[in-house]
């Protein structure tokens, strides 16, 4: 089937069958997206040792800001190609293609540079000792230099799954993984270069999928595809590619300072292990998020194309539909994390320690669970539709309205054990206004349907 039809297909097909077809492969590539870094961990905590596993934590709101600025090109793209291709504007979604190569590049460019100066400094800032960051620093100083490639490789992957292409998306996903897990143990015991063989495998197998991912965007039998006089910016695309990508950059760098919170304040109140127990657990919980983020991505272009194309009964079908396949995921993790995380956790290291705090940790943390799956596709599903505000306000609530004013204050009066107790309460506050705000948007496609079949 051509490019044009599989986009076409986004308003004809069953919504649950699109699901399916969509989401598994998404499901499939950020899983094996969380398992290259879970494999890391596991190579760092097991090969060099706990303080090791503290070093790569510290590093979390630095792959956070990253991620941000990679996720508001890639997420803001791919949900105005899925638009455009439900009015069948070809033509803008080619340049839009063209714009994310090159906003990609000098995003990426500009960050390795500025955070390079600055290394020490920032990685102070985010939580480091004495002890820790020679272990955070080798492994920061091979990712930003290999930092323009892993904005491009995301940034593709988001068009990919947009322009109907979500098995080759999930194909890139899966040979970084296969090939930063062959590499990883090499560098790391072979070559013996540690922590920053570590990062030299991650950085090579994303290089190898980026240079697959232009070969398929290089042939002309595509609708879109890389060609001549697509590359120039155009401001309009790139205010609404931002202005779409606000979303997940706030979420993201909400998150970034989030993590800064919890690392000072653990570091405060029980050491650089403890750091290290919140990255164990942080890999963890990201698994699940990750599953999550991969129905929400298999929900984003049939959700973008049928709200383009005015079909909004499709649109309430897959959401509903994603609401139930999250919340099944997240109750799963829910159930891991109370009633054996001292096994899971110990996959990460041996050390009792760093096992102890990072298992009481993790059956904090999953406590309410059951109902974050709901949260964040209701988030991801008002970014979907190109509802900016919306999105961002979702995004916000559980980090900067819930989580910060709990990181504050709890551990004044709880210690430690306040962070980790932070993360349940806001995640339960965020799930109550995302419920309100989903019931509005709900009431609103009813009234547009009823609308549209007087018409």
């Amino acid at each position: 089937m051509s490019q044009k039809g599989n986009a076409m297909e986004l308003g004809t097909q069953p919504v649950g069958k699109l699901l399916m077809q969509y989401a598994i492969p998404a499901i499939i590539a950020m899983t094996a997206s969380s398992l290259y870094n879970i494999v890391d961990s596991i190579f760092i905590g097991q090969g060099v040792g706990p303080l090791a596993i503290s070093g790569l934590a510290v590093t979390f709101p630095f792959m956070n800001l990253g991620a941000a600025f990679g996720a508001m090109v890639g997420v803001g793209a791919s949900t105005l190609i899925s638009v455009k291709l439900g009015q069948r504007d070809y033509g803008t979604a080619q340049v839009v293609l063209g714009n994310v190569v090159t906003l990609n590049t000098i995003i990426g460019v500009v960050y390795t540079i500025v955070c390079l100066m600055f290394l020490d400094p920032i990685l102070y800032f985010f939580g480091a000792s004495a002890d820790t960051i020679v272990y955070a620093r080798d492994f920061m100083e091979v990712i930003l230099l290999g930092n323009i490639f892993t904005h491009m490789y995301l940034g593709l992957n988001a068009v990919l799954r947009a322009s109907g292409h979500p098995q080759k998306a999930m194909y890139a996903t899966i040979n970084t993984v296969v090939i930063n897990t062959i590499l990883a143990p090499i560098f790391i015991y072979g070559f013996e270069w540690g922590i920053r063989g570590a990062a030299i495998a991650t950085v090579i197998a994303q290089i190898v999928s980026l240079i697959w991912q232009f070969k398929i965007l290089t042939d002309k039998n595509e609708l879109l595809h890389l060609r001549r006089g697509i590359y120039h910016l155009q401001s309009k695309i790139v205010k609404n590619m931002i202005a779409i990508g606000l979303s997940p950059f706030c979420m993201n760098v909400a998150s970034c300072f989030i993590v800064i919170f919890i690392n000072q304040g653990l570091k405060e109140y029980d050491g650089d292990l403890a750091i290290g127990a919140y990255g164990i657990v942080n890999r963890l919980m990201f698994i699940c998020v990750m599953i999550v983020m991969g129905i929400t991505q298999g929900m984003q272009p049939i959700a973008g194309y049928n709200y383009g194309a005015q079909q909004y009964h499709r649109v309430n079908e897959v959401l509903k539909l994603a609401i139930w396949g999250a919340t099944a995921v997240t109750t799963f993790t829910f159930l891991v994390g109370e009633l054996i995380p001292e096994l899971t956790v110990s996959i990460f290291t041996t050390d009792e320690g760093l096992i102890s705090r990072a298992a009481e940790g993790f059956r904090i943390a999953v406590l309410v669970f059951p109902i974050v799956g709901f949260q964040m596709v209701t988030s991801n599903f008002f970014q979907s539709i190109g509802m900016a505000n919306k999105a961002i306000f979702l995004s916000l609530t559980r980090q900067l309205l819930f989580l910060l004013p709990c990181l504050i204050i709890l551990p004044t009066f709880m210690g430690a054990a306040g962070i980790w107790w932070s993360m349940p309460a806001s995640d339960l506050a965020a799930s109550i206004v995302a419920a309100v705000l989903l019931y509005k948007q709900f009431q609103a496609f009813k009234k547009s349907a009823i609308i549209n079949q007087k018409l």
